[in-house]
């Protein structure tokens, strides 16, 4: 029997008295790759990506271990729910227009010392001032680095459109404004490479693609670093008490680790490894978060129906976004159908072995996007569901 065959038998007699749709996380599996997520960090604490996590109960596990400190939340509301919740070192990663949220951070002093805000321009801090109401606590700030790589003069840009922040000297001149506001207070810099970090370099059945994609992202990061280094110390000149520099991301914990100016690394997939990080070179993790749907037809030889499973990740559409068949072995979509929304047929021999009502065994392609359609997670441990921890659909909040 085969590692994968063996996880499917446990899995199935673990849920046997349970019905799907159902989500589970395996926790052997979810603390191995915390474990790895810690030995490639190298020493430097790991900022817990709740995006990719989305389930209370989960980030206190891992932020019960060694290595982890911290939370790097996705909504300026969720960040609030957070802190409220006893977490006291949330850093919000996007910027934010939640204005009711921005006058309950300013108005609270425990809010306010737990959660650091993005600022990219100081249009952002015009849109706080105005949402602030009668609140005057000091509103702590981490400014965002682009990290892209550009090429032949700007004209080629390499990586996601987040920050227009890209220089030294203008992450200096907002820090400087920052710094001469009232009522805020540079404390990080934050700088995500999203393009080494999450994109896979090891492309089934594209080697060339692959070799290309190793070639960009090692000249991405030899960039990176160097400018990243200018950054810190430009900031550093104006914010002398500068708390932390955040980077990384769960495919590239060890690279950014290794360069001096950063302090704290960024992850989160890692814990849940989903299909996409399937494609790197750099680690292997163990899946750890599936979920089932239960076989509900079987309308002919090397075919059953599964009940919905259509869970389409974010991202430029494509068929690296739709979940994967897992468990059993050697399921395939049909292409004229695909992941539907309330039926799936799925195609291949292992289809036949397959009654009404069993179970086959999904991933993710991306982490916590999951948990947006479950409202737990059964935990395993073993041959045991040893509990049942609500997502956060499942506390009533859908943040995005």
């Amino acid at each position: 029997m085969t590692a994968r065959a063996a996880d499917r038998a446990r899995y199935d007699r673990t849920t046997a008295h349970l019905d799907a749709p159902l989500a589970i996380v395996d926790l052997e599996a979810f603390d191995a790759n915390a474990a790895d997520l810690v030995r490639r960090a190298g020493g430097k604490p790991i900022r817990v990506a709740s995006k990719s996590v989305r389930c209370r109960a989960l980030l206190e596990r891992v932020l019960a271990r060694d290595g982890f400190a911290g939370i790097m939340s996705f909504t300026l509301a969720e960040s609030l729910w957070l802190a409220r919740s006893g977490f006291d070192d949330v850093l919000l990663a996007y910027p934010s227009a939640d204005r009711a949220a921005y006058a309950e951070l300013a108005g609270d002093p425990k809010l306010a010392a737990a959660v650091t805000v993005m600022v990219d321009d100081v249009a952002q801090l015009d849109l706080i001032d105005a949402s602030r109401g009668g609140g005057r606590e000091v509103v702590r700030v981490c400014l965002e680095l682009d990290t892209s790589l550009k090429l032949l003069g700007g004209r080629v840009r390499v990586g996601a459109l987040r920050s227009p922040l890209h220089s030294p000297a203008q992450v200096a001149d907002v820090a400087r404004a920052v710094a001469r506001r009232p009522g805020f207070e540079v404390v990080g810099i934050m700088a995500y490479e999203g393009h080494v970090a999450g994109v896979g370099d090891s492309l089934a059945g594209r080697p060339l693609r692959s070799r290309a994609i190793r070639l960009m992202q090692a000249a991405a990061r030899r960039e990176l670093a160097a400018r990243r280094a200018e950054v810190v110390r430009a900031v550093r000149a104006v914010v002398p008490g500068l708390e932390f520099v955040n980077g990384g991301g769960t495919g590239s914990v060890q690279h950014t680790a290794a360069e001096d100016a950063v302090t704290e690394i960024a992850a989160g997939s890692g814990l849940y490894v989903p299909r996409l990080f399937d494609n790197y070179t750099s680690f292997r993790g163990r899946p750890a978060a599936l979920f089932a749907m239960p076989v509900v037809r079987r309308p002919g030889v090397g075919v059953v129906t599964v009940l919905g499973g259509g869970y389409p990740a974010s991202g430029a559409a494509g068929t690296d976004r739709s979940p994967v068949p897992y468990l059993p072995e050697g399921l395939r979509y049909d292409p004229q159908e695909g992941a539907g929304e309330v039926q799936t047929p799925l195609l291949g021999s292992p289809a036949d072995d397959l009654l009404i009502g069993d179970k086959v065994w999904f991933r993710h392609a991306k982490a916590g996007e999951l948990c947006e359609r479950f409202d737990t997670l059964h935990l395993i441990e073993g041959d045991t569901v040893t509990a049942t921890a609500p997502t956060y659909r499942g506390e009533g909040h859908t943040f995005l």
